[in-house]
């Protein structure tokens, strides 16, 4: 991937590395081809997506809720999208709900239900990995009155279902546990615990933001009541979100103002991100059985190379029962902000997973759930593959983050 940037008279005072790294690539004033190991935060929008939408953007742009004919061949497009996403991942076109995010579905999700449920079942369950999303909705919760079961996870970040069974009570209104972790890319037993679920008759959500688009989903298969999906990890827009809701789980609506996507999402929708989402979405899996096994074997090479150069790096989750596109290892004795910026400053992007504001930086709460010693906490670093990554690019970040590594380790 190339960038470019312009010669800045200065670099300006930093409160953070994060800004630090930002001011002195400002500073170089040439060309420089990039190597991007955060997929996991973002992919860029594949130029076929982004052709697919351009057209709603200005000639198909009248409102889905109108009833003349500019806005009826625009509801056709969006019923269409909602179509494509329910065919590509086992739902049925009703039980898809368009939002704003992965982060909005969530939030839909698990409030939704509190509100569907308030004054007879007021217990939700969740783990200590999960997504901010979910972690602070359910905090939010908890302050309105909802009672909250946080299930610790094992070393490689793993939910027990037995753990699940175990805090279900009569109460309980919701388990929400994400199918696969954003940090360190460990896969949930889903299927198992939406088994429990629905044995014990209780409503089961997971975040599969990570999942879609990088491994088959079929959410008839998962036991699932309720999945969020956004477009922006599989090479599709920003902005848009999914919800799959099964069809007879209740839940309400959380945005009020409008009766768009069947009551419970009020708004005009965003027909050119739904167009996108949808398309990207169908590129994805019809070319799954060949990134698959490609990205998997590149994550491999990622991780035997890592081990096999760099003394004491030590891989956080499990090393097979995880994302295809996920690497995540601690380098105890070089701090994760650290590594961040001077891969940065080497041409690698990635990222640490710790919070990083106005100079502090506090551990990932993810690598903390794991229970490892602070040493491994302060060092963690995630490189997340894409479909366009090489194996000189794998090469070259190695490369890179051992010259660091030699370099910074204290």
């Amino acid at each position: 991937m190339r960038f470019a940037f312009g010669r800045v008279d200065s670099v300006p005072p930093c409160t953070s590395l994060c800004a630090a790294s930002r001011a002195l690539r400002l500073a170089v004033d040439h060309e420089f081809e990039m190597i991007y190991l955060d997929h996991a935060a973002t992919t860029p929008c594949r130029p076929d997506v982004a052709a697919a939408m351009r057209p709603y953007f200005t000639e198909i742009y009248g409102n889905p809720s109108s009833v003349h004919g500019v806005g009826q061949v625009a509801r056709q497009a969006l019923d269409e999208a909602r179509d494509q996403v329910a065919r590509l991942i086992g739902a049925k076109a009703e039980e898809i709900f368009f939002t704003g995010s992965g982060t909005e579905a969530d939030n839909l999700a698990i409030f939704g239900c509190f509100l569907q449920h308030r004054g007879k079942k007021n217990h939700l369950i969740t783990t200590a990995t999960e997504h901010h999303a979910v972690l602070h909705t359910a905090e939010w919760l908890r302050d309105l009155g909802a009672e909250l079961t946080v299930l610790p996870v094992d070393g490689e970040g793993r939910v027990d279902p037995e753990a699940v069974r175990r805090a279900i009570r009569p109460e309980t209104f919701l388990v929400s546990v994400m199918a696969a972790n954003n940090e360190i890319g460990t896969l949930a037993p889903v299927t198992e615990i939406g088994a429990v679920c629905r044995e014990a008759g209780v409503l089961f959500h997971t975040d599969a933001v990570q999942w879609a688009g990088a491994l088959p989903l079929d959410v008839r298969e998962l036991n699932v009541d309720f999945v969020a999906l956004t477009g922006h990890k599989f090479y599709g827009p920003k902005g848009i979100g999914v919800l799959y809701a099964r069809r007879g789980a209740r839940f309400r609506a959380t945005v009020q103002g409008g009766g768009q996507e069947r009551g419970r999402r009020a708004g005009t929708e965003n027909l050119a991100g739904a167009v996108g989402l949808a398309a990207a979405l169908k590129l994805a899996v019809e070319e799954l059985p060949e990134t698959l096994p490609r990205i998997t074997a590149l994550r491999d090479r990622l991780i035997d190379a890592i081990e096999a150069r760099i003394p004491n790096a030590l891989l956080n989750g499990p090393r097979k029962e995880r994302l295809p596109n996920n690497v995540n290892f601690s380098f105890p004795g070089a701090e994760s902000d650290l590594l961040v910026l001077n891969m940065d400053l080497e041409g690698v992007a990635c990222s640490s997973g710790s919070a990083c504001t106005a100079g502090a930086v506090e551990p990932s709460h993810v690598i903390k759930a794991l229970g490892y010693p602070h040493d491994r906490l302060i060092s963690a670093l995630r490189l997340s593959l894409g479909r366009g990554t090489t194996e000189a690019e794998i090469d070259g970040a190695v490369d890179a983050l051992d010259r660091i590594i030699r370099r910074i380790r204290y």
